[in-house]
């Protein structure tokens, strides 16, 4: 049996990723071996999450995945494990805009029958905390509100004042932590700096980071909430498939220029008989040998554009496999890096346009559609994604577009190129790593 524990909080801002990633951090200097979690789409947290477990990031999100493959997916991640953190997104009950909550933190610990600690800035509060817990505690009895970790304190008699409002709830407080503007992660323009752009100073603050978190959380306390959750029922989801053939390599962009994907899509990709090889597109100057397809996730190219411009080496290699032919699936940042150019910077140019910055972002979940037979999805495909970025292409795409939603068409799309904005979990649609995966194949049996 793995416990778990779903971390919220009232809303953004509260410090929900900073006490998450410190309480696996502290969990795990405690001698737990702890599977990070993080509800919705994000790339960010997970990162975080990833370097104080010691294992693979997760996401979880009915939206993306569906709602029966979450548990199969929570058994997954957290095979080996003894304890499971999941954190939450935004405020506990905020979901997909104009769905009663679907998606939402709450959503989730719902499906996975998980007990939930809120994490409340006190900052700016005292006794108000307590009307604040109790509305949460209230507002929806099917979601069990298990404990209060209280963040940002000023001082004991602020804790103290806190504390003692708290006990007309019911909610038991189980942590207090100060003000510590040594474990925060700085931000920018999609919110926190990712943790691969600044390793070595992460890796510096996680002892902090968990210390912080034992000094002020009981973590016994925390532990016994977590193992409250009954056992995880049903299948654990796999993602092995029917393949016993010969193998390939795709090199998937990785390193502080591309730091988002979905660990389940790589593992699809292997047991499609496809061995992803990480390439960094700042320092490498050429692609792996054997190299049959390219995976270009998300990240922040826009940040590293003069950087990725001046390896001249790799950019010509990419361009080259894939005037070639060699299948690509490339993903937002991706998407980008294989225009001509990113804010004046020249790029691969394997696709005929640019990419700039713009001062507004588009951010949501997208129900999306393929619009043509082509080497990620065939004609027809409806998939669920998530788009998040601060830029345009232009030319938009024209006929051989990606995908399609709301009257919107997204990306270009041909038989060896898929190149969107739109981010896509596989583990809700495993066929399209299977049809990537067959024409990397494919391209390796003939190159």
């Amino acid at each position: 049996m793995v416990a778990r524990v779903v971390i919220a909080a009232p809303g953004s801002g509260h410090g929900k990723t900073t006490v998450a990633a410190g309480l696996m951090a502290a969990l795990r200097s405690a001698g737990h071996r702890v599977s990070g979690h993080k509800v919705g789409p994000d790339f960010i947290d997970p990162g975080y999450h990833a370097l104080a477990t010691g294992r693979p990031a997760r996401n979880l999100d009915p939206f993306l995945q569906g709602e029966d493959v979450l548990m199969p997916l929570l058994r997954h991640g957290s095979a080996g494990a003894d304890i499971a953190v999941i954190e939450g997104v935004m405020g506990l009950f905020d979901g997909a805009l104009g769905t009663e909550g679907y998606a939402s933190t709450a959503h989730v610990a719902r499906l996975l029958d998980a007990p939930v600690i809120l994490v409340v800035d006190a900052s700016a509060a005292s006794r108000s905390v307590a009307a604040t817990v109790l509305g949460f505690a209230q507002y929806d009895t099917r979601v069990r509100l298990s404990g209060v970790i209280l963040n940002k304190l000023g001082s004991q008699r602020h804790e103290d004042e806190i504390a003692a409002a708290l006990e007309a709830t019911g909610v038991p407080l189980v942590g207090a932590l100060r003000r510590n503007e040594n474990v925060h992660a700085p931000s920018r323009h999609l919110g926190l700096v990712p943790a691969a752009e600044r390793a070595s100073d992460s890796q510096r603050v996680l002892p902090e980071l968990a210390a912080w978190v034992s000094g002020g959380v009981d973590l016994a306390a925390v532990v016994r909430i977590a193992s409250s959750a009954p056992a995880l029922s049903g299948p654990e989801w796999t993602p092995a498939v029917q393949y016993d053939g010969p193998r390939a390599v795709v090199a998937a962009a990785a390193g502080p220029a591309f730091t988002f994907r979905y660990t389940e899509n790589v593992e699809l990709l292997a047991a499609s008989g496809v061995d992803v090889v990480d390439v960094d597109p700042l320092r490498d100057k050429e692609l792996p040998e054997g190299c049959a397809g390219l995976y270009f996730g998300g990240g922040f190219p826009e940040v590293h554009a003069a950087e990725l411009s001046a390896n001249v080496p790799l950019r010509t290699a990419v361009a080259d496999a894939i005037g070639r032919g060699m299948p690509v699936s490339a993903e937002c940042a991706g998407l980008l890096y294989l225009c001509r150019e990113l804010d004046g910077e020249p790029m691969v140019g394997a696709l005929p346009a640019t990419a700039t910055m713009t001062k507004r972002g588009k951010l949501g979940y997208r129900r999306a559609v393929s619009l043509g037979d082509n080497v990620l999805a065939t004609a027809g495909q409806r998939v669920t994604g998530h788009e998040f970025h601060r830029t345009e292409v232009s030319p938009a795409a024209g006929p051989s577009a990606a995908w399609g939603w709301d009257r919107i068409v997204d990306g270009f799309a041909s038989a060896s190129v898929h190149a969107s904005y739109l981010h896509v979990h596989w583990a809700g649609y495993p066929e399209l790593a299977a049809r990537f995966a067959g024409h990397v194949r494919e391209f390796a049996a003939h190159d």
